[in-house]
């Protein structure tokens, strides 16, 4: 993640925590001219199916809006979009890997795909502890190396 992304998704998360809800995921797509905001969020330390709904989006969305027109940050020629985690929960930052140790993850890193149980978060919260299948032993991954995790859906 760049510095820039780095300071507006931490302003972000900031800001969302004063509303009540919680962060999942940040990512900034389009170009320089047409920057797109999308954000996902949550209740806090809720499971998944507990839902948000397009009130809370709204909420979110609006309390966003004042400060990108005012600051503007990504310029006046901006879409910001708000949703929910959906039901394949984007885990990002160490809180997440803590909350939901236990549960299977799909894992995508610089390197290699993988299905994974989460074990636990190092203290320093600088990487992560992992079963993957087929192997025996754990696998100790850099949160700096992963670029998509998200819970699995099991849907049986």
């Amino acid at each position: 993640m760049n510095h820039d992304l780095e300071e507006l998704t931490a302003e972000v998360r900031r800001r969302v925590d004063e509303l009540g809800f919680e962060v999942v995921d940040v990512r900034r797509r389009g170009s320089k001219t047409r920057p797109i905001l999308e954000i996902r969020i949550d209740h806090p330390g809720s499971t998944p199916g507990c839902g948000v709904t397009s009130q809370d989006c709204a909420v979110v969305s609006r309390g966003l809006e004042r400060w990108l027109d005012e600051t503007q940050l990504l310029g006046l020629n901006y879409t910001l979009e708000v949703s929910s985690p959906g039901i394949e929960r984007p885990i990002r930052w160490p809180e997440h890997w803590r909350r939901f140790r236990g549960q299977d993850v799909h894992v995508k890193t610089h390197h290699r795909r993988m299905r994974a149980t989460i074990v636990d978060v190092t203290e320093d919260d600088a990487k992560v502890v992992l079963n993957v299948k087929g192997q025996a032993a754990p696998v100790v991954v850099a949160l700096d190396d992963i670029k998509d995790a998200t819970l699995v859906v099991d849907w049986d």
